[in-house]
């Protein structure tokens, strides 16, 4: 595909580095000139400098010729209009990023006026994810499939998990709820377990099941922990504000500390159900006579990794029953685990992968179709969710019979709005939609998956 990316800040990087890999033409646009020059060197991309949204510069960048153009700007605005100009001068799908609330329910309803193909607002939808773990306090990470019907759920088995000295054989011998144990994450290995798998005490183990059964399933292990009811939120930015009025709606006490007064004056008015204090929640003493102490959940959204890391440290030892931390670098993930720092969110990653997605999607010109995508344990694993909307030879054939490529796994199968957990006589159908999960990376079709 011809691809064109203008604005290339935290989440344009991201975007380029995924695709990086993966045999597209690939055009970058920024004002910042440096930036350009170095990521054309980084990746072996087009470059161009200028405005994106100036009909000049997508001239330059022969925009006309371009099958996405992904804007990605600091600017609502200026992302949408560029999408306009990209629109009118032959671009065949465009994504644009819209942050502000103000905009979200006009946007959504004019989105084909506008020429959008796909709208993505980072700081929403990490709101939605850390609103589904202070959901499910035992789950560190959860992902959805089938519109909702399949979760792709992550445990991490402590000395009270019943699943500890158990094999998977075992298991399905003892567990009244069907689940499929999909990727376990033991250290620095990942595993796609097979039969004979033993599950450790730290384990962090990803498995799909019925969103219906999930809290059943938790029980069955001995993770079914109670609700958390007492959040307090530091950081008051998007992020802040759309999960304090998600979480408002519950009826749940809570509490946002937010540094700037301005923003802090206009969270009270704005959220009248919550608690917003004026203040620098990253200070020790600010945190102890706010009840750190006395909270359910923490969540750290300060913009500064580091912070973002000490006070969730803070709130560990202060016997926190779940923190969440936002974390913007790379750089810094793998040493979370060593400073027991468990549930963490990435903006950029979040809508990397649903922009990647939407690219394989698009992209691809066989059979199946690429209907969601997620990363898991760092990039290193893939859940996939594909329509089998043509006929292929393996269909109707037990999975038994078939043989997969090493480390996929088909971890589930939605038929006809009904959730299947697959076992050796289960047969894929014309019309499902199926889950994998695989260490490998890129593939865009069921096909990929067989050898």
């Amino acid at each position: 595909m011809n691809i064109v990316i203008i604005g290339l800040g935290t989440i344009g990087k991201t975007v380029l580095k995924s695709l990086s890999g993966m045999e597209h033409t690939i055009t970058i646009i920024d004002e910042d000139k440096e930036k350009v020059e170095h990521l054309i060197e980084k990746y072996d991309v087009f470059g161009v400098v200028g405005n994106g949204a100036c009909l000049e510069i997508q001239k330059e960048a022969n925009m006309g010729d371009a099958d996405l153009a992904i804007v990605l700007t600091n600017s609502d605005e200026l992302n949408v209009f560029a999408c306009l100009v990209a629109k009118n001068v032959g671009v065949k799908n465009t994504i644009a990023r819209v942050r502000n609330p103000d905009y979200r329910e006009q946007i959504i309803e004019m989105k084909e006026q506008l020429g959008l193909s796909m709208i993505v607002n980072p700081e929403k939808e990490t709101a939605e994810e850390i609103f589904n773990l202070i959901n499910l306090p035992s789950v560190s990470q959860m992902e959805h499939f089938a519109k909702g019907k399949v979760l792709l759920a992550e445990i991490i088995a402590d000395k009270s998990c019943t699943l500890i000295g158990e094999t998977l054989i075992s298991l399905g011998k003892k567990l009244k709820t069907k689940v499929l144990v999909c990727a376990v994450q033991r250290g620095d290995e990942v595993f796609i377990p097979s039969g004979n798998f033993m599950f450790l005490v730290g384990d962090r183990i990803h498995f799909t099941s019925d969103a219906k059964s999930l809290h059943d399933f938790l029980a069955e292990v001995n993770l079914n922990k109670s609700p958390l009811k007492k959040i307090m939120i530091v950081g008051g930015d998007r992020i802040g504000y759309y999960l304090a009025e998600e979480l408002s709606q519950k009826h749940l006490s809570i509490k946002l500390i937010e540094n700037d007064r301005e923003r802090a004056e206009f969270l009270a008015d704005a959220l009248p159900k919550v608690t917003v204090i004026h203040g620098n929640g990253t200070q020790h003493d600010l945190l102890i006579e706010e009840g750190i102490d006395a909270v359910d959940a923490f969540v750290a959204l300060t913009n500064i990794d580091e912070e973002n890391m000490i006070v969730s440290m803070l709130a560990n030892k202060m016997g926190v029953s779940k923190s969440i931390t936002q974390i913007k670098s790379d750089e810094l993930i793998d040493m979370l685990g060593e400073l027991g720092i468990k549930n963490t969110v990435s903006p950029k990653r979040i809508v990397a992968d649903r922009i990647i997605s939407y690219i394989r999607a698009i992209s691809n010109k066989r059979g199946s179709n690429i209907l969601t995508l997620y990363r898991l344990v760092n990039d290193r694993v893939e859940a996939l969710e594909f329509d089998a909307r043509t006929q292929e030879s393996f269909f109707d054939k037990p999975l038994r019979t078939l043989k997969t490529k090493e480390n996929c796994l088909i971890a589930c199968i939605i038929r006809d709005g009904q959730v299947i957990i697959p076992d050796g006589n289960t047969c894929i159908k014309l019309g499902d939609n199926v889950m994998l999960v695989t260490t490998h990376k890129n593939f865009d079709d069921l096909t990929d998956i067989f050898e």
